[in-house]
C-alpha cells in the first residue's frame, strides 16, 4: 500500500485505541480489518480493467518471469488492439502480484558504487537457438557484463563457454564501452576460476590466461563467493532482465 494509505490507516486505528499499549500485545489482523472497515466500508465495486480478458495470459507470463512491458508487448504483437493500455497492463500485473503475495525476490538492498569502479560479468543460460554458423540448435547462453555505477549492459549470445570465447567477450565488451574498470567481479566458473575460496580465509586461484587479460588490461578480479549470488546481484538482474524481457516472452 502508498504510505498515504498507511497514514489513514494507522490514523483510524490510533482512534480506536488499538495502538495504545503493550506494543508486544499485538491485535489480531482480523480485529484491525474491523476496526478501519467501520470508517471506510468496502462499498465500491472495483472498476473493471480494459484488459481483464488478458488475465490468463498475463498470469502464465507473470509466473515465468515476464515483466508488464514484455507482456504488453507480446499481447500487441500477437492480438493487435488489446483495448487497454501498457499502464492498464502494468495494473493488471500489479493486482496479480498483490494477490499471490510478496516473494523473496522482489526485495532488494542496493550497493552504491563510483562510476568506472566495479563491472559484472555473468553467463545465463537460455535454451537451445539456432546457430547460423553450424546450422543448426544448440544450447546457448547469454553473456552480460553490467557497469556497477550506471547499469549499462554489453550482451552477447554465445554457443560456449570456453577460456576462448570467455576473454573474447571480455575484449569485445571493453571495445564497446570503450575503457576498463577497475575492478571485474566474475562468477566462479572455469573459464574465470580454477580454485574458489571458501571461507573468509581462502584464497581463489584465477584461470592463467583470465589472469593474463587482466594484467594486460589492468583490472582487478574479484570472484564472487561460492554460492553467494546476491554478491554481484546487479549482474543477476541484469541477466534476468535480457531472459525475462527479451527471451521468454518469445518462448513462453
Amino acid at each position: 500500500m502508498s504510505s498515504k494509505t498507511e497514514l489513514r490507516y494507522r490514523r483510524l486505528l490510533a482512534e480506536a485505541q488499538l495502538l495504545d499499549g503493550d506494543p508486544d500485545v499485538r491485535p489480531e489482523l482480523d480485529v484491525l480489518k474491523a476496526a478501519v472497515r467501520t470508517q471506510i466500508p468496502d462499498t465500491l465495486p472495483l472498476q473493471e480493467s480494459s484488459v481483464v480478458e488478458w488475465t490468463t495470459e498475463a498470469t502464465a507470463m507473470l509466473e515465468h518471469g515476464t515483466t508488464p512491458k514484455a507482456i504488453f508487448d507480446r499481447l500487441r504483437l500477437e492480438h493487435g488492439d488489446l483495448g487497454g493500455s501498457l499502464s492498464a497492463i502494468k495494473r493488471l500485473c500489479d493486482r496479480l502480484r498483490r494477490s499471490s503475495g510478496v516473494r523473496p525476490q522482489d526485495v532488494a538492498i542496493p550497493v552504491q558504487t563510483a562510476p568506472g569502479e566495479v563491472t559484472q560479468v555473468d553467463f545465463g543460460y537460455v535454451g537451445k537457438l539456432w546457430d547460423p554458423v553450424e546450422g543448426r540448435l544448440r544450447r546457448a547462453w547469454v553473456f552480460v557484463m553490467v557497469l556497477g555505477y550506471s547499469r549499462h549492459m554489453v550482451v552477447r549470445i554465445v554457443f560456449d563457454q570456453t577460456v576462448h570465447t570467455w576473454q573474447r567477450l571480455h575484449v569485445e565488451a571493453f571495445e564497446e564501452l570503450g575503457g576498463v574498470p577497475e575492478v571485474v567481479v566474475p562468477d566462479n566458473l572455469k573459464a574465470a576460476v580454477i580454485r574458489a575460496a571458501f571461507g573468509v580465509d581462502g584464497v581463489a586461484v584465477l584461470n592463467r590466461s583470465y589472469r593474463e587479460l587482466a594484467r594486460h588490461y589492468g583490472f582487478k578480479v574479484d570472484p564472487t563467493p561460492v554460492r553467494s549470488p546476491n554478491e554481484k546481484g546487479k549482474v543477476e538482474s541484469a541477466v534476468k532482465y535480457v531472459k525475462h524481457n527479451f527471451f521468454r516472452p518469445r518462448s513462453a
